[in-house]
């Protein structure tokens, strides 16, 4: 478990599978994930974080607001699936319900997620990608330090030739 100021970053619990539903099927986070996920692909990336979290010991965390103990999002670190072609990298990432835009969260979350994987990880380096027109998570990317690598952007193979959101640009991070 993670804390900082104002949230708690932990490992998902089946307690969560209907905040984390709720979250991946808003269609505002959906613009920007290439839709949004019915609750049985909400339950397989639920076991998805959960097995990377037994087997590396970290991953992509639930975020509970200290205030009211609520799920505002999900924020973490977690090996790149190998279907996307970036190699063995750690990547960060998160996903927040619209209510918690523009609080600073997302950008609290993921400082605290970079210094987990660089301080008690030991990474060498963690990424982060999104479309190349998501201007609001390239701005997080920005404010947590990370920098734009142009060489490493690339076109989402999971996305259609023709889909808006498949041009993608890489972030890095090092300790």
């Amino acid at each position: 478990m993670i804390t900082t100021d104002r949230l708690t970053l932990r490992p998902a619990v089946d307690a969560d599978r209907d905040a984390v539903a709720a979250l991946n099927a808003h269609p505002r986070v959906g613009e920007w994930l290439g839709g949004v996920r019915d609750r049985a692909e909400s339950d397989a990336f639920v076991d998805r974080v959960q097995a990377h979290q037994t087997e590396h010991g970290f991953g992509f965390w639930v975020v509970e607001r200290q205030a009211d103990a609520s799920v505002v999002g999900m924020t973490g670190i977690w090996w790149t699936p190998d279907d996307v072609g970036l190699g063995r990298v750690v990547e960060i990432g998160w996903r927040f319900l619209p209510e918690a835009w523009g609080q600073g969260y997302a950008t609290e979350a993921a400082k605290a997620a970079l210094a987990y994987g660089f301080e008690t990880v030991g990474l060498p380096e963690i990424i982060a990608f999104t479309a190349r027109s998501n201007l609001a998570s390239q701005s997080v990317m920005r404010r947590i330090g990370m920098r734009h690598d142009p060489a490493r952007d690339f076109d989402h193979p999971k996305l259609a030739e023709d889909h808006p959101l498949r041009p993608h640009v890489v972030y890095v991070a090092r300790p």
